[in-house]
């Protein structure tokens, strides 16, 4: 019998460390410059900032103990406030490998950040800026001009980007010439910036702004780097003007492959797919891969038609792809943009290609704008680029921003009223002047 007294204090060793008391329950606080606002944890309402909740110990502190609380899934918090910009933010790091003192894997589990997490939300008003280009109008097929492959690249490249986070890239393109982006929601949700590259090579910091929380879109603002500067931006096309069997160009930035890169196919077919998700999908045969994420599909009149998005993976299926339609974005643009997205509208009319009606009839008609110097200059009109210098141009009548663009130069910005029927010549003297040789 004394030979096994020795044993005991072991055994009471043993069972103490495998049954130690659980980390004490902690407080996760949520505060919001302006408080009173929504607090959604994974979706769930939860209440309104300044927020408190309390978690299990474990949820904050590693824990080595059979009994110790995990959180078996990552937490993101959503917080809202009418007529400020909503944020989403990851507050947990993970996944990491649960093992045991005796190393066994019991699973994975995400640590909660911090205990205080502190949100800066924005005036919309002062993020969403600028103006939006779309055609809302139906367009019958082959009645706008349409452009070679090379100029349409040309055109857009430089108004997409690339996003990268720090376990995540994908790709965007500017919506306004004052720096906002569209994007997929599952690329920017959970970060609260990205680095974007543009296709010059710079790089900027480009902050989420908005997601979407059921379509897969999301809108990141970058700041311009100096008062009047306009970022290139692409037009917005209604869904009503894609057609079955058009040809399509994405434009991104692929894993493992060159950025900005371009692929070439068709709509392939155009509807609700509820095995994508809400929302009107343009299926397409263009190859898109992990990277494509938010870039732009595009029709060969230079409009997005969609934002690339998904592709189907399955075995003996290959050449198929989905594009969450500009519909979609227009109307998540909308809450944003209220009055300016229905001003794109009048601005649509594809230049050149429209005959102008007389005043009586209603229609506001065109006048003849003739562009001279400074020659190769990029012109923009109402923040998308319709060509350079010199040229000649029918612009519907109204009031118009005309910016021209030099490299090297600050851009040179005019306004301009245009009076149907009427010819005007535009020059851009805001420019420096020419030394004298």
């Amino acid at each position: 019998m004394p030979l096994h007294l020795p044993l005991r204090p072991f055994f009471f060793v043993s069972f103490f460390l495998c049954t130690s008391v659980p980390l004490p329950a902690q407080s996760l606080t949520i505060t919001s410059n302006p408080p009173g606002a929504t607090v959604e944890l994974d979706g769930v309402p939860s209440g309104t900032t300044p927020f408190e909740k309390k978690f299990p110990g474990g949820y904050f502190h590693r824990t080595l103990t059979a009994l110790g609380a995990r959180l078996e899934h990552p937490l993101v918090v959503r917080v809202s406030l009418p007529g400020h910009v909503t944020r989403e933010i990851a507050l947990t790091e993970g996944p990491m490998d649960w093992v045991d003192l005796h190393g066994r894997h019991h699973g994975q589990y995400w640590l909660i950040k911090s205990d205080h997490f502190q949100v800066d939300l924005p005036l919309a008003s002062d993020t969403f800026t600028g103006k939006i280009n779309a055609s809302l109008v139906a367009q019958p097929t082959g009645s706008v001009p349409v452009l070679s492959l090379e100029e349409l690249v040309e055109r857009a490249k430089p108004a997409v980007v690339y996003l990268k986070a720090l376990d995540r890239a994908g790709s965007g393109f500017f919506v306004t010439g004052t720096g906002v982006i569209a994007t997929n929601a599952h690329l920017a949700r959970g970060e609260s910036s990205f680095l974007a590259v543009l296709s010059t090579g710079v790089q900027l910091e480009a902050k989420v702004v908005y997601v979407d929380a059921d379509l897969d879109i999301a809108l990141v603002k970058i700041n311009p780097p100096s008062p009047g500067f306009l970022f290139p931006s692409i037009s917005l096309a209604d869904a009503a003007n894609v057609h079955q069997g058009e040809t399509v160009l994405a434009i991104g930035n692929p894993g493992d492959a060159m950025l900005f890169s371009v692929t070439q196919g068709i709509v392939s077919a155009v509807g609700k797919f509820p095995s994508a998700g809400p929302g009107t999908w343009i299926q397409t045969d263009a190859p898109i891969n992990p990277g494509n994420s938010g870039g732009p599909l595009m029709n060969l009149r230079g409009e997005v038609i969609g934002l690339n998005t998904q592709k189907l993976i399955k075995k003996n299926v290959t050449g198929i792809g989905f594009a969450l339609s500009a519909t979609d974005l227009l109307d998540v643009l909308h809450r944003f943009y209220p009055d300016k997205v229905e001003e794109a509208q009048k601005l649509s009319a594809p230049l050149g290609n429209v005959t102008s009606e007389d005043s009586s009839t209603g229609t506001k008609g065109f006048g003849q704008v003739d562009f001279s110097k400074p020659v190769d200059a990029g012109i923009y009109v109402d923040g998308k680029f319709v060509g350079q210098v010199p040229a000649s141009l029918r612009l519907i009548a109204g009031r118009h921003e005309i910016i021209f663009r030099q490299s090297g130069q600050a851009d040179c910005i005019k306004f301009l009223h245009v009076v149907a029927g009427s010819q005007t010549s535009v020059t851009a003297d805001c420019f420096p002047a020419a030394p004298a040789h």
